[in-house]
């Protein structure tokens, strides 16, 4: 039997603490670390892991900043190179956190480039603008402070309404498009979580690593979904490998965890339900 099996056979509960106290907030943070430590030996056993990293402060850092401030939203920044899985993972995240009845908020960081249809009209199409030298993933070209600035108020407890890129070569950003609600857990995933100083928002922070082969098959899978020829997806497929060395692949250093883009869903969603059993094994 595994540890996650062993763990929610268990029908005996753990008296709650007053989390209204430090000493209770206290013992729920040994608790949890001891609880992390071993879903990390367990996975790193696997044959195939979804933790490939993790820094060696962020367990006693993350439970410390829930002691200090338990009231504040968490915010889960997700990040890592085009097509490495992270809207595969974010929505298996919120699909399982969703089912057990938690309040979750998802921003999609790509939702902030800034609106370039001027430019892409200048150019007499996107395809023109990026063969110019365009680099559409570079910090540069997303509203950062915008990023920022909506996060803070997510967590702080006030509702946004995000802004809306459309992916259809237009180079359209409609500001004030998309609401969304602070809830208790918020995570955003794409590149520009970590980019800036957006990146010290997050109480946890994840980059999801996959191999080139990997990458570059569901880049080009998804090649229809944007109106894109195979063709035309190749030629781009080099040019977001040049952005990706030179912008998202240094933020694996920011990184607090690096999991595997190529995890098995079902496992990962063993996992997802195995911390939530943990964090509410009270009676």
């Amino acid at each position: 039997m595994s540890l996650i099996e062993k763990d929610n056979a268990l029908s005996d509960k753990i008296l709650k603490p007053d989390f209204n106290q430090k000493a209770g907030r206290e013992l729920l943070a040994f608790y949890l670390q001891s609880k992390f430590k071993q879903i990390l030996a367990f996975d790193n056993k696997c044959e195939h892991p979804i933790f490939l990293e993790i820094s060696s402060d962020f367990i006693p850092k993350f439970t410390k900043r829930l002691i200090n401030n338990p009231n504040k939203r968490i915010l889960i920044g997700i990040t890592g190179e085009s097509a490495c899985g992270k809207t595969t993972i974010c929505k298996e995240i919120k699909k399982h956190i969703t089912n057990l009845n938690l309040p979750i908020s998802v921003v999609t960081g790509d939702c902030y480039f800034k609106d370039i249809s001027d430019l892409v009209k200048e150019h007499g199409g996107f395809d023109n603008l990026v063969a110019s030298g365009y680099e559409v993933d570079a910090p540069s070209n997303f509203q950062l402070e915008l990023l920022k600035s909506d996060l803070e108020k997510l967590a702080n407890g006030e509702d946004v309404k995000t802004p809306q890129y459309i992916p259809n070569g237009t180079g359209v950003c409609i500001p004030e498009s998309i609401p969304v609600q602070s809830q208790k857990i918020i995570i955003v995933e794409g590149m520009a979580t970590m980019y800036g100083e957006v990146k010290d928002l997050f109480d946890i922070k994840i980059f999801i690593k996959a191999s080139d082969e990997n990458r570059k098959k569901r880049f080009l899978e998804r090649a229809g979904e944007r109106n894109q020829s195979i063709e035309n997806a190749l030629k781009y497929w080099e040019f977001v490998q040049v952005s990706g060395d030179k912008y998202v692949k240094p933020c694996k250093k920011e990184a607090d965890l690096v999991i595997s883009g190529s995890a098995n869903l079902e496992y990962f969603s063993q996992i997802v339900e195995y911390i939530y059993t943990i964090t509410n094994n009270f009676q």
